[in-house]
């Protein structure tokens, strides 16, 4: 498996590798099939792509040895100057792969460009279900900060998510 910044040319890869993961778990945003019928249309998701690519935001990838995507991460930095120290993440890393250190690879990479671009909070979300997401982030050092109670409908039952942030010394 190769950890390394997302490019350009993978906006194809990534936008499938999404795809299958929503189709694999309920713990994403999209529900199976809603990412196609919204956003097939690759140019936000290309713009995200640049962003990352000029330093602004991050994302990386995991590269399985047939170069499919096997899971992402992507941090968004806040944009105005009073929220410019703390960036969102997103991850997300297929079914057949978890389990094997690419997440905590991918929290030590984010971390590295935190560091080099002042990035003091780091902050998600996770469905309070979802403990094998949440015990990845608390080994990263992140907190419960808050509970979204009723904050998304998954198969027609609204779930919590927890709201977890890291601060970086």
């Amino acid at each position: 498996m190769i950890i390394r910044s997302i490019l350009e040319k993978d906006a194809e890869n990534l936008y499938q590798m999404m795809c299958r993961l929503d189709e694999e778990t309920n713990y994403m945003l999209y529900e199976p099939g809603e990412r196609q019928k919204r956003t097939r249309d690759l140019s936000r998701l290309s713009a995200s792509i640049a962003e990352a690519v000029s330093g602004s935001d991050f994302l990386m990838a995991a590269e399985n040895e047939n170069g499919e995507i096997a899971g992402y991460i992507r941090a968004e930095r806040g944009r105005l100057n009073r929220i410019r120290h703390t960036a969102y993440i997103v991850i997300g890393i297929r079914r057949a792969y978890r389990r094997q250190g690419i997440g905590t690879a991918f929290f030590q990479e984010l971390e590295r460009w935190a560091k080099t671009n002042d990035i003091i909070r780091l902050e998600l979300t996770v469905e309070c279900a979802n403990t094998g997401a949440k015990s990845l982030y608390e080994k990263q050092g992140f907190r419960v900060e808050g509970v979204r109670s009723q904050s998304m409908r998954v198969d027609g039952r609204l779930v919590d998510e927890y709201y977890m942030g890291k601060i970086l010394g």
